[in-house]
């Protein structure tokens, strides 16, 4: 008689041994995908880096109508910021890219705990509500120098009329306001870099200018600015004037004239 051999059962993980794989599996996890406040400072920085990206396009597609020159670059009577480059709040800089930007919401960092973002255009940008310095003497030949950046950047040196000096041989870094003490900064090629302080003090020796002129976020609001003084920033799409070209009407010159910064009503950065 032929015996057929008896299998042996088949073994079973126990209680005991099921605990110890979920615990192996969830401990290797944890290893690969952490999870706690350096990850959630690593997605609102990467944010942040995503709308400088799109204020840096913004600036450059604005230059391709104007001989690759940024606002800063463009007289007044032509839609640019030439004449308030060395006066105005940085957020005017953007008012004029407006039709550019679609939507004031990126220029506020998701890791800025002041109130914000914008929502509008018109009457909800300001100063306060944007996160984002502008580095008027930007230009496209010069693709190392600051176009745009976070705006816990500083000198050690309180800003003077909401402006902010860089240059190498002043000890650079960054305020704990913002990215726990570390920055963004878009540059004039389009780019945006994420600097410690120690790389900082390096990017402003490679702009190869002797100083960045940074129009900061000092606390200025549309009260402090007449209304019928920033419309003509606006492009005439965005004023509702219809889809023609941009202008800057020469009574933003005028105030310039007949008051200046100096004497407007300011506040803390």
């Amino acid at each position: 008689m032929k015996t057929i051999p008896s299998r042996a059962p088949k073994r079973a993980f126990t209680l005991i041994e099921l605990l110890i794989v979920m615990a192996f599996v969830c401990f290797l996890a944890m290893f690969l995908f952490p999870v706690g406040p350096h990850t959630k400072v690593s997605a609102t920085r990467i944010r942040c880096v995503n709308n400088l990206k799109q204020v840096g396009l913004s600036f450059r597609t604005w230059a391709l109508d104007y001989k690759d020159q940024f606002p800063m670059q463009v007289h007044g009577t032509n839609g640019g910021t030439m004449e308030l480059a060395s006066t105005a709040p940085a957020f005017m800089h953007f008012l004029v890219l407006s039709n550019e930007l679609s939507t004031p919401k990126i220029l506020f960092c998701p890791s800025d705990k002041r109130p914000g973002p914008p929502t509008n255009f018109i009457s909800d940008l300001d100063n306060s509500k944007i996160s984002y310095f502008v580095g008027v003497d930007a230009v496209q030949t010069s693709p190392q120098m600051f176009l745009a950046g976070d705006r816990n950047i500083t000198n050690g040196i309180a800003t003077r009329r909401g402006f902010l000096e860089l240059t190498t041989n002043q000890m650079a870094g960054w305020t704990h306001e913002l990215h726990k003490g570390q920055g963004n900064v878009g540059l004039a090629d389009g780019s945006v870099q994420q600097f410690s302080t120690s790389r900082l003090r390096q990017a402003i020796e490679a702009t190869g200018v002797a100083t960045n002129r940074l129009a900061m976020t000092f606390h200025i609001t549309h009260e402090s600015i007449e209304r019928k003084h920033l419309l003509p920033l606006l492009p005439k799409r965005r004023r509702g004037l219809g889809r023609g070209g941009r202008l800057l009407a020469p009574a933003v010159l005028g105030f310039m004239e007949e008051r200046p910064f100096s004497r407007l009503r300011l506040g803390r950065r």
